[in-house]
């Protein structure tokens, strides 16, 4: 259950950082690194956890090991002042996995959305769907990664 995070404190801050870079890291030597117990480490990630300040812990792939993927930047263009459409857009990206991220922008595009696809012809498949299901979608402007130079998710703490 989510309920509204206590202040963050300054070990609250380091464990957070630590955590998202390893959430394998044992207490006892994230206890170490910051100065508490163990003991209060995991007393602490509990309640950042209960809070929804941590809110998943996943496992992060090797995208070569896996086998072969294409990662595509996707400009999207909504008709202009369709905020429906942007409610249906986002309700839409959630159930699709290919999507990885997506940003509401300012500029050229309304949306820019990071797609990991299976191959060119998948991701073809999806903006097909894409603009089917949203037909307020005006223009899909991609742009092929090639070589992910650097990927992280990490939140400054």
């Amino acid at each position: 259950m989510t309920t509204t995070p206590d202040p963050l404190d300054s070990f609250d801050r380091q464990i957070l950082d630590i955590v998202q870079r390893d959430n394998q890291r044992k207490a006892e030597a994230i206890a170490q690194q910051v100065g508490l117990s163990a003991s209060a480490v995991q007393r602490r990630l509990k309640r950042l956890r209960a809070q929804g300040v941590i809110r998943a812990e996943v496992a992060v792939l090797d995208r070569q090991a896996v086998g072969p993927s294409v990662t595509l930047i996707a400009g999207i263009e909504i008709d202009r002042d369709n905020y429906p459409a942007l409610a249906a857009f986002r309700a839409w990206a959630a159930r699709e996995d290919a999507i990885q991220q997506v940003y509401y922008v300012t500029g050229t595009t309304d949306l820019v959305a990071v797609v990991m696809a299976r191959d060119m012809a998948a991701y073809d498949a999806l903006c097909e769907r894409l603009m089917t299901d949203i037909p307020q979608i005006r223009r899909i402007n991609t742009q092929v990664v090639i070589d992910a130079i650097k990927v992280g998710l990490q939140v400054p703490v």
